[in-house]
């Protein structure tokens, strides 16, 4: 076998040595390179198991790919996939293309936590080689298909950020649109890469071709003239190519090696399934990239002298799906210049038509259409195999193929262009379609073209439209993109869903909605008359929780500790966040089980605070209604409390532990003994950090506020617990605070705790105002009144006292800077006081300005004297008339407290209540108050 081809390019060989001495100082250098080009080529053609090169979704590829599995008609196909792919392939008749298959790991073991989650997608389009032989083998009885490429799991162990750390990203770079981050982060596996690796050359190529990027270079250059090629020429220049840039490549010494692993991984698995199965390599066909099929490893052919030893893989426990992809993403993930794949799609449409080479599909593909022509009953006979011969020396010599201009389809273009132009906001006319028309025709002239390509097309219409500004979202070369040939977003079929997804769609059921569309859908929930709606309602909250903003959005209705709710509205796009819901598939089998885990690891994290562990508690009773993981849960917080050291998030967990308490308290007959823990470590946890808060300078007015908070709310739940106001007390007398704003907070606790009155407090404020040291720190002193409000919300009167008597008697230029401090103090850390104090001051100032100018403060008015004897004391005489007539309560009360007493006789004239009589101060409140009610 090896004598019949040794003559194939000896022409070749020596055309192009005595090119290299001509052109080259020395014939060395060049000669090595043109020479070394040739034998490559030689060497894959001489191979006994053919290999078939392609390019990363070429059209010219997916046609060459298609006439010659049907010339061969090969038993075996090995692919250049991952292979822990394959189980996935079958369930791409159930979607619509492109899509992409996705290994997918949360939980890493073996690699850096902070590389989790771990994602490989590779995508795939119908004009894609790599399609045509999944087709061909999935659909073509008797045919195995075997993949043969690394797995998901080497592709990270060969990764680079081990050693090297990633680049960061561009801040000034414009946002990624939608449909170009279908594919997240995922890494791609590159099934066919052909790009220069050197930047000089590249840069050669795109100058003199005379072309602005790589695609169009490789567009007019290679997809064009091999479009029409029978399969020797288009595969000896596939591997020239191949060798040509795997020659001039710079030699980054990691990509080398992850290269020339990947080919000895390629066919170590290759020769192990030949031995296994004994199949000829003659009905074999390797389909792999033009650059790994001109390869020079010694484990090269199914005769290679080396063998290559694969590692085994990690404990990572992966997980595999199909998610939706679209040619924006596949452009943005390898480098690709936007629009190139869809004028790619729209090649392989009009070489499918001109050619007439029935392309294969697998049966049952959605968004496929039906081939015309009518399949034979039998298969027709495999071509023989022929030696191939020198087709690279014609196809070298040959001058370019000047392709007459079609005037009907530019013309059609340029109408198009117009009318996609005015519907965006452009002022474009019929002259405009001229003029692109026109500038296309002399662009391609002045670049050495006969025809027009879709980027001159592109450029011309950029040039005549676009003008000076973009009036809507998209420009003049995003519309070229969307004409040309849209970008096509696949969809990931129902029957090709994870178990979850399917779940999810399932229970959706009753809103009568397209899940799977793309776009905006409404979705109206009247739970009221329709209990059943209710289940859909929870599904929606957890996907809220669970998905990307966007995906679920509420637009009426809330959902709080203790409700039920009654009508809802909702936005959903579901199918166009499917990627996210199918990876919440590799999480669980449900969504309230993938809610578990990650509220377990949220509150297990070992940057958990109790804030964050109570928030978890919350969520889990308000999504999962779930009062055995709320114990777990709240067990947690009451850890994590235990151990923390600061008072950043006070705030949060007075917040939420005042929540869940209200709603233990009216939907439980008891509380949870984990939250009366937690009330009674919190409260010896506060008023042991108490002191040293007040005098920390990290932390802030509002985290002592919300200590203090804690402290007074939950104080009667923990002294019934059995806790000891001692201990707040002292707390209380060991802060000594600087600062003015927590000297005026201290004061407030003092007033709390009885040690400070209201008449001593008034006084403090009216020394700090006449007093010219220290009035300009009048308005700290008042900020610290205004926090005071979240642990002493009785203050609310003297609060709004202080702050109008700072109004009267500060004078403008300590008064007018204080202002904005007040307003941004109100609205950052006191946005839920703000109400406490309009409603006093409403309930103090008059509302009408009539009544101003006679209104005086009640701070200022003198007290009325207390009448010697009030109206309801009443006769002196009666006594306590009801407690001695119906003594029975009182005999219940003293026995549940021990006490062991006998009634006494009434004295003849008793006096009654006497505490009421020394004291009328709050009878006479009690009065007020029932009176306005």
């Amino acid at each position: 076998m090896t004598g019949m081809h040794e003559g194939t390019f000896e022409a070749l060989r020596a055309q192009l040595q005595g090119a290299a001495g001509t052109f080259a100082d020395g014939p060395d250098a060049l000669e090595g390179i043109l020479l070394g080009i040739v034998d490559d080529v030689d060497r894959a053609v001489r191979e006994p198991l053919e290999i078939f090169p392609v390019c990363h979704h070429s059209p010219a590829s997916a046609i060459a790919m298609a006439r010659r599995l049907r010339e061969k008609q090969p038993k075996v196909v090995y692919l250049e996939l991952c292979e822990d792919m394959a189980p996935l392939l079958t369930e791409l008749r159930n979607c619509r293309l492109p899509v992409a298959v996705q290994a997918f790991a949360t939980e890493v073991d073996g690699f850096p936590a902070d590389w989790s989650p771990l994602s490989v997608v590779a995508p795939i389009t119908e004009a894609s080689a790599e399609y045509q032989a999944i087709a061909y083998a999935l659909d073509t009885p008797g045919v195995e298909l075997v993949l043969v490429d690394r797995s998901s799991d080497h592709v990270f162990q060969w990764d680079a950020r081990a050693e090297h750390d990633a680049e960061p990203a561009d801040p000034d770079a414009p946002p990624a649109e939608e449909e170009a981050a279908l594919h997240g982060d995922a890494v791609g596996v590159e099934i066919g890469d052909l790009r220069p690796r050197f930047a000089e050359l590249e840069e050669h190529l795109l100058r003199h071709g005379r072309v602005r990027h790589w695609s169009e270079w490789w567009h007019q250059y290679v997809e064009l003239p091999l479009g029409d090629s029978d399969h020797d020429t288009y595969r000896q220049v596939m591997l020239l190519i191949g060798s040509l840039f795997r020659r001039l490549a710079p030699g980054d010494p990691h990509r080398v090696r992850v290269d020339e692993d990947r080919e000895r991984y390629m066919w170590t698995r290759m020769r192990e399934h030949l031995s296994a199965t004994g199949t000829d390599p003659a009905d074999c066909l390797y389909v792999c990239g033009a650059f790994h099929a001109a390869s020079r490893v010694a484990e090269f052919g199914v005769e290679g002298t080396d063998t290559f030893e694969i590692s085994p893989r990690s404990a990572t426990k992966w997980q595999h799906g199909l998610i939706p992809s679209s040619h924006a993403a596949i452009e943005a993930q390898f480098g690709l210049a936007a629009g190139s794949v869809s004028i790619a799609a729209t090649v392989w449409a009009k070489n499918v038509k001109r050619t007439r080479v029935e392309p294969y599909r697998l049966a049952g593909q959605a968004g496929a259409r039906k081939s015309k022509a009518k399949k034979s009953a039998a298969a027709p006979a495999p071509v023989p195999a022929v030696p191939p011969s020198d087709k690279l020396t014609g196809f070298l010599r040959q001058p370019p193929v000047l392709d007459r201009l079609d005037e009907a389809e530019l013309l059609g273009w340029s109408v198009e262009i117009v009318r996609a132009a005015r519907r965006n906001g452009y002022l474009a006319s019929t002259a405009d379609a001229i003029a692109v028309f026109e500038t296309s025709i002399l662009l391609a002239g002045m670049r050495d073209r006969a025809k027009p390509t879709p980027y001159d097309f592109q450029d011309a219409a950029v040039t005549c439209i676009e003008k000076d500004a973009v009036p809507g979202r998209r420009d003049v070369r995003r519309l070229v993109e969307i004409m040309m040939g849209g970008d096509r977003i696949g969809q990931v079929g129902y029957d090709a869903l994870p178990p979850l997804a399917r779940d999810v769609h399932d229970r959706l059921a009753p809103l009568n909605l397209r899940l799977q569309q793309r776009g905006v859908q409404r979705a109206l929930l009247d739970i009221a008359s329709q209990p059943e709606l209710e289940r859909c309602s929870d599904v929606l909250w957890m996907l809220r929780y669970l998905m990307p903003q966007g995906a679920a959005r509420p637009i009426m209705g809330e959902r709080r500790l203790g409700e039920r709710p009654i009508q809802e509205s909702w936005d959903l796009a579901l199918g166009t966040h499917q990627r996210a819901l199918i990876e919440l598939g590799y999480e669980g089998v449900s969504i309230e089980q993938v809610l578990e885990q990650r509220l377990r690891r949220a509150a297990y994290a070992p940057q958990a605070t109790a804030a964050t562990v109570l928030e978890a508690v919350e969520d889990a009773t308000l999504y999962l209604r779930s009062r055995r993981l709320a114990d777990e849960l709240g067990t947690r917080a009451l850890e994590v409390l235990s151990a923390e050291r600061s008072v950043d998030g006070a705030p949060d967990v007075l917040r939420r532990v005042r929540r869940l308490l209200a709603y233990y308290r009216t939907s439980e007959p008891v509380l949870p003994p984990w939250i009366e823990s937690f009330v009674k470590t919190g409260y010896a946890h506060y008023c042991t950090l108490l002191p040293t808060a007040f005098t920390d300078d990290d932390a802030t007015v509002r985290q002592v506020a919300a200590m203090l908070g804690f402290l007074f709310s939950m104080e009667s739940l923990a002294l019934s617990l059995g806790c000891d106001r001692a201990q707040l007390e002292l707390a209380v007398a060991q802060s000594h605070p600087q600062e003015p704003s927590r000297t005026a907070l201290l004061w407030a606790a003092q007033v709390q705790l009885g040690r400070l009155s209201r008449a001593d407090l008034r006084a403090r404020c009216d020394e700090l105002l006449a007093n010219p040291l220290v009035v300009h720190a009048y308005p700290r002193y008042l900020s610290g009144f205004v926090h005071a409000l979240e642990p002493v919300p009785g203050l609310t009167d003297f609060v709004v006292e202080a702050v109008s008597n700072a109004f009267g008697r500060l004078p403008d230029p300590v008064l007018l800077p204080w202002l904005p401090t007040l307003i941004t103090t109100l609205r950052s850390g006191g946005a839920e006081l703000a109400p406490l104090l309009i409603r006093e001051a409403g309930r103090i100032i008059p509302g009408r300005l009539a009544m101003l100018d006679e209104w005086v403060p009640p701070w200022r008015a003198q007290p009325e004297p207390v009448a010697a004897q009030p109206q309801w004391c009443g006769d002196g005489n009666r006594g306590v008339t009801l407690l001695a007539a119906h003594p029975a309560t009182c005999d219940a009360v003293a026995s549940l407290l021990g006490c062991d007493g006998a009634w006494e006789p009434a004295a003849p004239h008793s006096r009654g209540a006497e505490l009421i009589g020394r004291h009328p101060d709050t009878a006479v409140a009690l009065e007020v108050l029932l009176a306005d009610a």
